[in-house]
Order: C-alpha cells, then structure tokens, then sequence
C-alpha cells in the first residue's frame, strides 16, 4: 500500500476510517506502518436533513489501523460540489 500512496502524496485524498469518518486533506506524508499526514484538513459529516457539514482539522494523522479507504479527490470536480445540498446516510463502522 505504501508504493501506492507515492503518488498520493502533495495531492487532496479522501480517508474513510475503521469508524466511519471520512476526512479530506492533502497527503503530506505516510510511514511504514500507513499512519498518514494531513494538511488543511477537515471532516465531512454527513446528514440525511442537514447537507454535509465540514469540520476543519487543519494538520492531522490518521493511525494506520485505523484507515479503510484512501483515494484521491479531483479538485476541480470538488471545488465545484455545493456540500450543503448533498444528503446521504453517515458511513457505518467497518466492522470484520
């Protein structure tokens, strides 16, 4: 997984974690054991009634254990996204 992140790195990813969060931030760094760096990060929340709410973070490392997902995030495409108007179901635990 580490040689896949390379090329994450400097670029916005999305983390889903073990616990349902999902957290955007552009990849500053990753060790061995995957435990992530992020910067200018926030947490998407999101609602059924309320939209997705963003919750900054700013700096933030995410425990490698800890993470279920990582993708990259097309900036262009999301910068156009109006995430009040986007409703959906919160993501469940992973549960394995």
């Amino acid at each position: 997984m580490a040689t896949a992140l390379e090329s994450y790195t400097g670029h916005t990813v999305a983390v889903i974690t073990q616990d349902g969060r999902m957290i955007v931030g552009i990849l500053k760094g990753f060790d061995q054991a995957v435990n992530l760096i992020l910067d200018e990060s926030h947490e998407r929340v999101f609602s059924t009634e309320a939209g997705v709410q963003q919750v900054v973070l700013g700096l933030y490392i995410i425990r490698g254990d800890n993470i279920a997902v990582v993708g990259e995030i097309d900036d262009e495409i999301d910068s156009g996204l109006e995430m009040k108007d986007i409703k959906a179901q919160p993501f469940n635990p992973v549960i394995y």
